[in-house]
């Protein structure tokens, strides 16, 4: 498997691991100016890029990087960003700043990561009943577990 990268812009960079066991490629910023994202502001940060996967039956994940989060506030509104394999435009990453002080993104820095993840898409099967299970319909706690 492999994903083709397109650089829409010429100062685009291509995503990175960061070392030979990272789950996630670095995705890198690329606004046309420095971006200031007030606290609870939320910004679509360009990268510049554009991707597809050589096969349909994966999604390209956005996570947050745990970095911007704990030392900024700065982290993806959505929590994950899922990029559908059809999806051909621009990766633009849903910043907000969770932070009390301003926060600059400029060209080049690491704002996210891209994670590749396999989807099953089974048939769905309406029915009348479901079976039964322990934990029925109980749930936000129902299980005992914290």
């Amino acid at each position: 498997m492999y994903i083709s990268v397109q650089k829409l812009r010429p100062h685009a960079q291509i995503p990175k691991r960061a070392t030979a066991q990272s789950a996630g490629y670095d995705l890198y910023a690329l606004p046309e100016e420095p971006l200031t994202i007030q606290p609870q502001e939320i910004c679509k940060v360009p990268t510049g890029i554009a991707v597809a996967p050589s096969r349909p039956d994966v999604a390209l994940c956005i996570f947050p990087r745990s970095g911007l989060s704990t030392k900024h506030g700065i982290t993806l509104i959505n929590s994950v960003g899922l990029v559908d394999s059809d999806y051909r435009g621009e990766l633009l990453i849903p910043l907000i700043n969770h932070g009390s002080e301003p926060f600059t993104v400029e060209a080049g820095m690491r704002i996210a990561q891209l994670v590749v993840l396999p989807i099953l898409t089974p048939e769905l099967k309406e029915v009348t009943r479901l079976d039964t299970t322990e934990r029925g319909a109980g749930g936000f706690g129902a299980s005992g577990l914290s």
